[in-house]
């Protein structure tokens, strides 16, 4: 098992059961998936540009990418509707957890004057997303073979009902959270 799903069994669930009054297992918070999302704007003018973010994005997380429409035309940004404007990757159970370890233990810590990530960034509903600003903080990317920078977004979907209990949830499975001022 995975060093993170065991600390979750071991230490989260049983700290949030006892923080939250739960009474089954099944009420406690959860990570549900994880959905790796990287906009290719350029795409348009440049197909290659999209091969470049699928592969990059295959090389970070081991699943094969599934590439994203646009869902209508926008003219001023010269977009047609079902043009390929970038690729996501939804990981699930253990896949999902290598990458969370892989995200806080190697690829966090790598970032240039790093001071923790935003505790302002769930949705209301208990879901909490990551903006990366470059891939080259994942150890497997090689700067040489990058076409070009680019950033993405780490979306986790929980089954927690408040931004609260989200961010317990995470923080004890060890996203390190900006100090609240």
């Amino acid at each position: 098992m995975n060093r993170l799903k065991e600390k979750y069994y071991k230490e989260v669930v049983p700290s949030l059961t006892k923080k939250y009054n739960y009474k089954t297992l099944m009420e406690v918070p959860k990570i549900d998936k994880m959905v790796i999302n990287v906009g290719v704007g350029d795409a348009i003018s440049n197909s290659k540009l999209l091969d470049a973010a699928i592969a990059d994005l295959e090389l970070i997380t081991g699943a094969k990418p599934v590439v994203t429409k646009a869902k209508k035309s926008i003219a001023g940004f010269k977009l047609r509707e079902g043009a390929a404007i970038g690729c996501k990757v939804t990981l699930r159970g253990e896949n999902m957890y290598i990458f969370l370890e892989k995200l806080i233990r190697i690829a966090l810590p790598r970032v240039r004057d790093f001071r923790g990530v935003s505790p302002k960034a769930f949705d209301g509903r208990g879901n909490y997303t990551l903006g990366i600003k470059e891939q080259l903080i994942f150890s497997e990317v090689v700067y040489d073979n990058v076409v070009k920078i680019r950033g993405m977004d780490i979306v986790f979907v929980t089954t927690a009902k408040s931004n609260e209990e989200a961010y317990d949830l995470l923080s004890e499975l060890g996203i390190p959270f900006r100090k609240q001022s």
